[in-house]
């Protein structure tokens, strides 16, 4: 059995509608090429879009918690790791995924972008962009930019297989 393509959505806490929709849309997404979407687990912004999104479209979904209990977690988990590590936690969610999906979010965003371009690990922000990085050029090495969900499936597709 080949294992299944491991997504790791990032983004923050809090997001506008339209990021939010965007969110919910790549989740369904996931869920429609039968990837796991892997993300940080709380019913909040970006976690929460995805998850919903993905899991009413029969998606997998595996949240890495920052605590050791379920308190706050996305009711659309399907797989929720207690991790009581606070934002520790941010290398297991890099470290997990195959890929990751970054939408705009806070100082726990860009740690997790940074853990995952070090440890070689492709990237694609999703409603934003950031610059060329010394030995990272964008768009043509591991960190790639995008507006929409669609494209950012296409570009893990390209990365991925």
């Amino acid at each position: 059995m080949q294992r299944q393509l491991i997504v790791g959505i990032m983004g923050g806490g809090a997001a506008d509608k339209a990021l939010l929709d965007k969110a919910f849309h790549l989740g369904r997404l996931i869920a429609e090429n039968n990837w796991i979407l892997l993300n940080g687990g709380r019913d909040a912004g970006i976690m929460g879009a995805s998850a919903r999104g993905a899991a009413e479209h029969g998606g997998m979904i595996i949240g890495i918690l920052p605590g050791d209990t379920l308190a706050g977690a996305s009711p659309y988990l399907t797989i929720p790791v207690r991790t009581g590590m606070g934002n520790a936690r941010n290398c297991i969610n890099v470290l997990s995924s195959d890929i990751i999906v970054a939408y705009p979010g806070g100082a726990g965003t860009l740690s997790e972008i940074a853990l995952a371009l070090k440890h070689n690990k492709p990237v694609i922000t999703l409603g934003f962009s950031l610059p060329d990085l010394p030995g990272l050029h964008l768009n043509r090495d591991r960190l790639f930019s995008t507006q929409t969900p669609e494209s950012a499936i296409e570009i893990i597709k390209d990365q991925a297989f």
